[in-house]
């Protein structure tokens, strides 16, 4: 891990400031000078054995809802619900991913990838999220891993990727769901030990808390008040934690755990010390409730001043179980926040998204390349992990067929500027060891049902037909080269 100086600038801002002043002569910008000339090279190649891989999810492609003695969830609700999703779409069918699983590991083994990440459906295990195990759902996530292996393909499984059984109690408002979570993933990681050595507990706290409790946008569409939203938070947290003791106790020796969270990154308005330091500050400050709880095993004072008469109520034994120690991180990167530094008690101040910034076809996708770099350094700094991985990055666009092809030039511009700067986390000596693009195919895009397109394989949901797209003839390059295209 690259280290840096109290000023906050690591070895090779450093070295880049004693070239600028004529100091390349000394040991340190002469070997910073190398490394720049080596990244602003044209082959830019990645480390050995960097891990490629692409990221999906099983609401998002599998449909067969009815199917396979799996049980209801929550999005099943949610987008049968009128007014709930873009045209009443909802996955029923999706990219019918449960009857043509062998076709998207074609995919996958075309692009050359050596991972995947996948998910599980909670509700294909155990159709009343706890009780009696369903054989025929496990019996289907083994064929699906089965034919990953047989293709040379590592799986990368979340347990939970926001599709809850809409059977549990109260849901995640009760704190009982925690604990089914946790006897789930151990139930798994005993059924699928031989099989899978990868876990990452759960996708994106702040999604299936914030904006599914608090903003009502996802399933399933509540608008809680601030008490309630913070016990949500508390529980999403500890079914992670919860989680991570149930793969430690069940899943074979040297099973590698971890969370796949959108961590809300800060990038310095300028990269100067003050703002580095600020935005920083500002990164772990404002996830208090998810990650920096999670990394540091409390929550900050700040947070709990903060939310007073509303903090969650935490009962002994929870922050210990929260703080469970990770083997890797994974962190879904996509739009930019920006901070700067202030005189003010937090030391930092944030800045909104202005009307005008540049965004792709969603309107939330902001585009700020530079937020790659901030992801992956930030998290190194704060709490040094020995392992990152990026198990989410890419883009919408407003795809369209033209002559049998899809030019999706702007998400290929989208995909190499972020790679850049994931590079050169990587050229800084931080921890980045592997990347999942999202998508490998166009799917349900939660409440903008099949409006936004996110795969680098174009789906015709009439046909179920897959196509690659010019992004996906581009990130088979970038593998092949193990290198930015």
């Amino acid at each position: 891990m690259a280290g840096s100086n109290r000023n906050g600038l690591n070895r090779r801002e450093l070295g880049r400031l004693a070239a600028g002043a004529g100091l390349a002569g000394g040991a340190l910008s002469s070997g910073v000078v190398r490394a720049a000339g080596a990244a602003g090279s044209m082959t830019r190649p990645f480390p050995d054995k960097f891990l490629w891989g692409c990221a999906t999810a099983s609401y998002q492609i599998e449909g067969g809802v009815h199917e396979g003695g799996r049980g209801p969830t929550i999005w099943d609700v949610f987008s049968h619900t009128p007014g709930k999703v873009a045209n009443g779409d909802t996955g029923d069918v999706a990219c019918d991913s449960y009857h043509r699983y062998p076709q998207d590991v074609a995919l996958l083994k075309a692009l050359g990838v050596s991972s995947y990440r996948m998910s599980i459906a909670w509700s294909r295990i155990f159709p009343d999220g706890r009780g009696k195990p369903n054989a025929a759902g496990l019996d289907y996530y083994k064929r699906v891993i089965d034919a990953l292996h047989a293709a040379g393909i590592e799986p990368y499984v979340t347990l939970f990727h926001w599709d809850l059984p809409s059977r549990l109690p109260g849901e995640w408002q009760n704190r009982d769901t925690a604990y089914a979570y946790a006897d789930y993933a151990g139930y798994t990681a005993r059924a699928l030990g031989d099989r899978v050595r990868h876990y990452m507990t759960v996708n994106e706290l702040r999604c299936f808390t914030d904006l599914s409790h608090l903003q009502g946008i996802h399933a399933p569409g509540l608008k809680l008040g601030a008490k309630a939203v913070n016990q949500v938070r508390h529980h999403g947290v500890l079914a992670h934690g919860l989680g991570v003791q149930a793969l430690r106790a069940n899943a074979p020796s040297g099973t590698q755990v971890g969370i796949a969270d959108n961590t809300v990154i800060y990038v310095p308005v300028m990269e100067t010390p003050e703002h580095i330091a600020a935005a920083r500050a500002a990164t772990r400050a404002e996830n208090a409730m998810f990650l920096t709880a999670i990394m540091e095993g409390r929550y900050l004072d700040s947070y709990l001043a903060g939310a007073g008469a509303d903090a969650p109520v935490v009962k002994p034994g929870d922050m210990a179980a929260i703080g469970s120690k990770l083997d890797f991180l994974a962190l879904n990167v996509y739009a930019p926040e920006w901070a700067r530094a202030s005189d003010n008690a937090k030391g930092y101040e944030t800045i909104g998204h202005l009307p005008q910034s540049p965004h792709m076809a969603s309107p939330w996708l902001y585009v700020g390349p530079e937020v790659a770099y901030w992801a992956v350094r930030h998290a190194s700094e704060l709490w040094h992990p020995s392992t990152i991985y990026i198990s989410e990055n890419g883009s919408s666009a407003d795809d369209q067929m033209i002559n049998g092809r899809v030019d999706d030039v702007d998400r290929v511009m989208y995909l190499r500027n972020y790679l850049g700067q994931f590079h050169r986390a990587i050229d800084d000596g931080f921890p980045l060891k592997g990347y999942f693009l999202w998508s490998l195919m166009d799917n349900f895009e939660w409440a903008d049902g099949y409006t936004k397109r996110f795969g680098i394989h174009y789906t015709d949901f009439a046909t179920q037909q897959r196509i690659p797209k010019l992004s996906a003839k581009w990130y088979s390059e970038v593998i092949r080269r193990n290198a930015l295209v």
